[in-house]
């Protein structure tokens, strides 16, 4: 796996008010292929589920060694060095996984899906005021679907299991409704990196972060940047997001990243963002797929839905900057071919089960073009002749 650069530029991006899409990110300047757009350490950090407690660095979230330190306090967490036992973890989550409270934890939160949100707020009641103002400002998702966990049982687990006198001041029902609200739309996946022949049960979050810089990128169905996280990476920054430009943007274009697999189909996507995030995708590629007849016996899992017949509708040119002619004007023919195949070749990896999203490397210092793609889920390196597209994509640029 690829090692990010150290000292990314900061330049790249800036925030813009935009027109039915509130606030997001936009180049301000021109951008090349493989820049890096933002590297930002997590405003917080904490486990997926209380499994992972076991297997990753509690501070950290690095696999755990063979001989961890435990944590001192509460022995059910353990770290993968002293300097992260020094920095220990939240201490509102350290408290519940105390002695007979660790198994008053796991009765609260039984499921996975009752632990994510009750870890969260267990670890966001323990930011400093500053840090937990700063979470507030962001943006706020929907309501939660049917079926999700409600604010007041959680609310009252939290005050069940937290020693009082360690409880923020405004501890309420109200705030952790806006702090769940907060979750749900900003936070990110630490994922299990992926590994060829690796079972879907195995292939998931570590932990979950929040970046406040990072979570103003809108989504795009296809992106035009791409966000990676490195784990396992020796030495400080392991769980900082770097995001890079999967081609040339041009200074005032939106950048966007994926909110998923690029491979979902069109039902899944706006099923997925109408209920986690409240809107109805009207990006280009939506926009084409809308209007496609897909085989009902098409299960979706590979994608092959969004490389059909209609690919040759016009879809515009928002977000695609370099991926069409390199004039911009169109295909070779003098017509606009939408790119959905030749951005399937050139940015999803061929890794059977990955779909992880390749980027290019930064460029080189004197300022070439890496030409090697990096897989932002498996880590996977591919030289750009093996991503060009072959007979038949015209009006791609290579």
């Amino acid at each position: 796996m690829a090692t990010p650069p150290q000292n990314p530029t900061t330049d790249a991006l800036r925030v813009a008010d935009l027109p039915g899409r509130g606030r997001g990110l936009v180049a301000a300047r021109n951008v090349g292929e493989g820049e890096v757009l933002l590297s930002e350490s997590p405003a917080l950090l904490y486990p997926s589920t209380l499994a992972s407690l076991r297997s990753y660095c509690a501070a950290c979230f690095r696999s755990l060694p063979s001989t961890p330190t435990p944590c001192a306090s509460c022995r059910a967490a353990a770290f993968c060095s002293p300097s992260c036992a020094a920095a220990s973890h939240p201490g509102l989550l350290c408290a519940a996984l105390s002695h007979g409270a660790g198994a008053g934890l796991a009765a609260a939160a039984p499921t996975d899906a009752v632990q994510e949100p009750l870890l969260f707020l267990l670890s966001a009641y323990s930011l400093p005021d500053p840090t937990l103002r700063a979470l507030l400002s962001l943006s706020t998702a929907p309501p939660p679907p049917p079926g999700a966990q409600d604010a007041a049982t959680l609310h009252a687990a939290v005050a069940a299991l937290a020693p009082p006198h360690m409880l923020p001041q405004g501890f309420s029902p109200d705030l952790t409704v806006a702090l769940l609200a907060k979750d749900r739309g900003n936070s990110f996946a630490i994922m299990e990196p992926y590994r060829p022949g690796m079972s879907l049960e195995l292939l998931k979050a570590r932990a979950y972060a929040i970046y406040p810089r990072a979570s103003l990128f809108n989504h795009d169905c296809l992106p035009n940047a791409c966000h990676f996280d490195y784990p396992d990476r020796p030495g400080p920054g392991n769980t900082d997001i770097v995001v890079r430009a999967l081609h040339d943007i041009s200074e005032g274009r939106e950048v966007c990243i994926s909110y998923f697999a690029a491979n979902w189909r069109y039902a899944d996507r706006q099923r997925r963002l109408l209920e986690d995030y409240g809107f109805r995708c009207e990006c280009d590629r939506c926009q084409v797929e809308s209007r496609w007849k897909v085989d009902d016996d098409d299960n979706g899992e590979d994608g092959d839905d969004v490389m059909e017949d209609e690919g040759e509708e016009d879809g515009g040119d928002d977000a695609h900057d370099g991926m069409e002619d390199g004039d911009g004007d169109g295909g070779a023919d003098g017509e606009d071919d939408f790119p959905h195949a030749y951005f399937f070749v050139r940015y999803l990896c061929d890794i059977e089960g990955c779909w992880g999203m390749l980027a290019p490397l930064p460029p080189l210092p004197n300022g070439e073009l890496s030409n090697v793609f990096e897989c932002n889920l498996c880590g996977k390196l591919r030289k750009e002749e093996d991503a060009i597209p072959g007979e038949g994509t015209s009006g791609m640029v290579h």
